[in-house]
């Protein structure tokens, strides 16, 4: 569905990015990079709405993942899942405690938090 929103040349220039970063990146820099993917795909989800049917989908996402609908957050962490997917890379790691994790998920929370600058009030 992204593929269809910011075209198949940015979608596999990020699936070469994912490929050949997450194997040994760190997830906290993961996260904020694959956050950037979701918000320009969230961008032009926008402007693509009116003539794009992937695109009205993708925005109806990502407007009821903003609600807090924790059913639409679930659906931004499956969309941040797929490009992970899509590279042939885990998304799931394991910290020093032997806790699972997810960076798809952590990705999700950084693009709900796009614009959350705490600093600024």
């Amino acid at each position: 569905m992204i593929k269809a929103v910011v075209g198949i040349k940015v979608y596999n220039v990020w699936i070469d990015m994912l490929r050949r970063l997450v194997p040994h990146g760190r997830t906290h820099r993961l996260s904020v990079v694959v956050a950037g993917m979701l918000q320009y795909t969230y961008e032009l989800a926008h402007e693509k709405a009116d003539s794009n049917a992937q695109a009205r989908k993708l925005l109806g996402m990502f407007e009821n993942a903003y609600e807090s609908d924790e059913e639409g957050v679930k659906k931004i962490v499956e969309i941040a899942e797929s490009l992970f997917d899509a590279a042939g890379v885990r998304h799931k790691r394991r910290n020093r405690k032997g806790e699972i994790y997810s960076i798809a998920e952590d990705a999700a929370y950084e693009f709900l938090s796009w614009d959350s600058m705490p600093w600024e009030r």
